[in-house]
């Protein structure tokens, strides 16, 4: 390959994720890591695709149960064994400097959410609002799944008002969330974050920052082959919770 055609390269990568999913939050922090040590990341280009981890929320979940007690019931574990899971979580989180509080969160549907990403991708507002609404759930206990909350957030990271309450009161962008589900499903994702790089190469779960590294290093190789390659064995969130 020349140097100029490389130059003029881009490297699509689609990240398959969920805000109400923590591991997805650390997952996008060991990619910018990633990303900050490859020598191609000004010609890479994100986009946040539609995962669900549970479409038949409500808007907003009543506060009785606590969240610990919620994911007890539903992992089938004791309120000891669901604390453990989220210390866990947080831990991880603290390492990669995030600050999780779990006893701020209140769960609810995030479908309008993936509508707004949709809507962000057009204006170029897509990853600040990504990063927005993650903090906004998973650290100062907003209920995203209410829609004049995501309009608020949405408005602060530079979308146009107008267009927000639109699509809010609307139901535009629901196909792209439901087409991106719909490709989650053919390419075998069922946790979350799941990572394809070039539409060849794929990571599933909050890998370390060298395995993320590695997956962009044979995207932009473009080795010869049409099958989706996957690293497993990575912390993820699923439709039945996280592990």
């Amino acid at each position: 390959m020349s140097h100029t055609r490389a130059l003029h390269m881009k490297l699509d990568l689609d990240i398959w994720s969920d805000i109400a999913c923590p591991w997805c939050w650390i997952g996008k922090r060991h990619l910018e890591a990633a990303l900050a040590d490859f020598a191609h990341a000004n010609q890479v280009e994100i986009r946040w695709r539609s995962f669900e981890l549970d479409p038949s929320a409500e808007r907003v979940l009543p506060p009785d149960p606590p969240f610990i007690e919620r994911l007890a019931r539903k992992y089938g574990t004791t309120k000891d064994g669901a604390q453990q899971m989220v210390d866990r979580m947080t831990s991880v989180a603290a390492g990669d400097g995030l600050d999780m509080r779990f006893d701020r969160i209140r769960p609810g549907n995030t479908f309008d959410a993936h509508r707004l990403l949709h809507l962000a991708h057009e204006s170029g507002h897509q990853n600040a609002l990504k990063e927005r609404l993650f903090r906004a759930y998973l650290h100062e206990g907003r209920a995203i799944g209410e829609r004049d909350v995501l309009c608020e957030l949405a408005v602060e990271q530079g979308l146009d008002e107008p267009a927000v309450v639109a699509l809010l009161e609307g139901d535009a962008m629901a196909d792209r969330v439901r087409a991106d589900e719909a490709a989650a499903r053919s390419i075998g994702v069922t946790g979350v974050p799941f990572f394809v790089a070039g539409q060849r190469f794929g990571v599933s779960g909050a890998q370390p920052a060298e395995i993320l590294h590695g997956m962009l290093d044979q995207a932009w190789n473009a080795v010869a082959s049409s099958e989706l390659s996957v690293e497993d064995d990575g912390a993820s969130c699923g439709p039945t919770g996280c592990d």
